[in-house]
């Protein structure tokens, strides 16, 4: 997985005069960014893609939609929704597939998450990428990624669930960047914030408290 570090050029011209998170928000810039990332991956990999750009225009569009239905209107709700954004389009990408994996190298070994699922890893790198720029320019944030990354174990947990249910890429993506996941309703942010602050009141209230909720 390339470190979010070096994909600095996924922030083309088309954004020099905008902060990011308003230039993902171009189609143009979204399709670039997109095939730029596939090219950084074929060049680290050796993996060869087809990408349906028609495809492509769609994610963008579905995307787009899911990001005005929930955004937030406080500020303090901003960095949360970043993540959960990325995770968005993770779900979108999946649902769609605009990328075909055309060939792989011979001797490629199947273990590596980059050749397990190739198309899958590129959305992931895409996605992570895009949050971990979003997190440094908007809020001087680093996206700290975790083993479960390169582990087999999670990648087939993640292609197994998101084959069943694709909202719950959402909750891999939060995995995957070191993020308390939400594996109930993932595709529902008030719903997570609703249970991340029930939770952070219930662990403050004194012990015999708690032992009269339960």
């Amino acid at each position: 997985m390339q470190e979010p570090s070096s994909s600095t050029a996924l922030v083309g011209p088309d954004a020099a005069a905008l902060p990011l998170r308003k230039s993902i928000r171009r189609l143009r810039w979204f399709i670039r960014a997109f095939l730029d990332q596939v090219a950084r991956v074929e060049a680290d990999t050796g993996n060869r893609f087809t990408c349906d750009e028609r495809g492509l225009s769609a994610v963008f569009v579905e995307w787009l939609r899911a990001f005005e239905a929930q955004k937030p209107t406080t500020a303090e709700d901003r960095l949360p929704y970043v993540g959960f954004a990325a995770g968005l389009m993770l779900r979108t990408l999946i649902a769609q597939k605009p990328l075909t994996l055309q060939s792989r190298p011979a001797a490629a070994d199947d273990t590596n998450p980059a050749y397990f699922w190739p198309e899958g890893y590129v959305y992931v790198a895409f996605c992570l990428n895009i949050r971990a720029l979003v997190l440094a320019q908007d809020f001087d944030e680093t996206q700290e990624l975790v083993p479960a990354l390169s582990e087999l174990r999670s990648w087939w947990s993640f292609r197994e669930n998101v084959d069943r249910d694709d909202n719950l890429a959402i909750a891999f993506l939060d995995l995957f960047a070191g993020e308390e996941p939400d594996w109930e309703t993932p595709e529902l942010f008030r719903g997570r914030q609703t249970r991340r602050i029930a939770e952070q009141f219930y662990r403050a209230l004194p012990e015999h408290a708690q032992e009269g909720q339960g």
